[in-house]
């Protein structure tokens, strides 16, 4: 059976995002191209950003529909990355909170993703 391995978020200047997840994930993009930007992910996940107005076929909506986790583990892993992530003036959705599933926070990318980061599932 075949798994997902590439997430593409639709951004308007992939070098501009580009930029956000090379500093966000601390490593260089392994694919480079004017519409499409590509960075490896830990587990064999691909993250692409793709430039809207060439995606093809376009999209029938936009917004917030969705989020990108990253799941932190250790004792105060979610409030010291978020301290890091609000001291690099991130754009910052919601603040640290704890919920049900735990502690989490939201920041969002230059295309206003939502990046969500919390403890690991238990």
């Amino acid at each position: 059976m075949n798994s997902p391995n590439l997430i593409i978020l639709y951004v308007r200047d992939p070098a501009t995002s580009a930029g956000f997840y090379r500093s966000l994930l601390n490593r260089e993009p392994v694919a480079e191209a004017p519409n499409f930007i590509a960075f490896a992910l830990d587990g064999g996940f691909t993250l692409g950003l793709w430039r809207l107005s060439n995606v093809v076929p376009q999209p029938s909506a936009t917004g917030s529909r969705a989020e990108i986790a990253f799941m932190v583990s250790g004792e105060n892993g979610v409030s010291t990355l978020y301290e890091d992530w609000r001291k690099r003036q991130l754009p910052i959705a919601q603040d640290l909170t704890d919920m049900d599933f735990g502690p989490t926070f939201v920041v969002l990318d230059p295309d206003g993703h939502r990046l969500r980061v919390c403890e690991p599932d238990k």
